[in-house]
């Protein structure tokens, strides 16, 4: 896959994955990819399909009536999808690390803010954001007002869909050049971890005594 309109490409593919869950609109269920397992198409679509279930996870925990058991049985599938969407972002930033190993950084070379897998995630996000906004300003069973004001949202959110993608094209057009140099960080979760949650190796301790 070439540099030039990358963002378009990723585009493409979140949308169909938004499209594909909100057939069933079911958190349950399992995506089923089109892409070949291999593929950096792949990623991108598993990439935005646990953007999407959390996305409604984080809709219905916040349901003020949910019961305090399921609550917390959600809580833990937020965590889960958080570690398991950190883990494709890397993934992802791997595929570009490889991609540009032969590119020979100039000497001025400058390193971006964030590296092109969480930029691409800001873009599936977006996305999300794009889809349900639209959403919103078309319903039929609220006010005028309501319908006005999402429409102004929606229009920012495309702009901010044209801004972020023609950076992501550049930062990746600037690494490719060597204008740019690439530098991942591993996100080093700690909540997840029984070795660095202090609440997970305290509880740990107490049982061993």
């Amino acid at each position: 896959m070439t540099n030039i309109k990358i963002s378009k490409h990723a585009i493409e593919i979140f949308e169909k994955s938004v499209n594909d869950y909100h057939v069933y609109d079911d958190v349950s269920r399992k995506p089923k990819n089109p892409f070949d397992y291999k593929s950096f198409h792949y990623l991108l679509y598993e990439k935005n399909w646990v953007d999407t279930v959390q996305w409604h996870y984080e809709d219905i925990i916040r349901d003020p009536e949910i019961d305090p058991v399921e609550g917390m049985k959600l809580k833990r599938l937020i965590d889960n999808s958080n570690q398991n969407r950190t883990e494709i972002v890397e993934y992802i930033d791997s595929y570009f690390l490889n991609l540009y190993s032969d590119v020979t950084p100039r000497k001025d070379a400058k390193i971006n803010t964030e590296s092109p897998a969480w930029a691409i995630d800001r873009l599936s996000i977006l996305i999300l954001k794009i889809f349900h906004m639209k959403e919103e300003s078309k319903r039929k069973d609220v006010s005028d007002e309501h319908r006005n004001n999402c429409q102004v949202k929606l229009n920012v959110l495309l702009q901010q869909q044209k801004d972020l993608s023609e950076s992501i094209d550049q930062l990746l057009d600037d690494l490719s050049t060597g204008i740019k140099k690439m530098r991942v960080y591993k996100q080093m979760k700690m909540y997840n971890d029984e070795s660095l949650n202090p609440v997970l190796y305290k509880k740990d301790d107490s049982t061993k005594g």
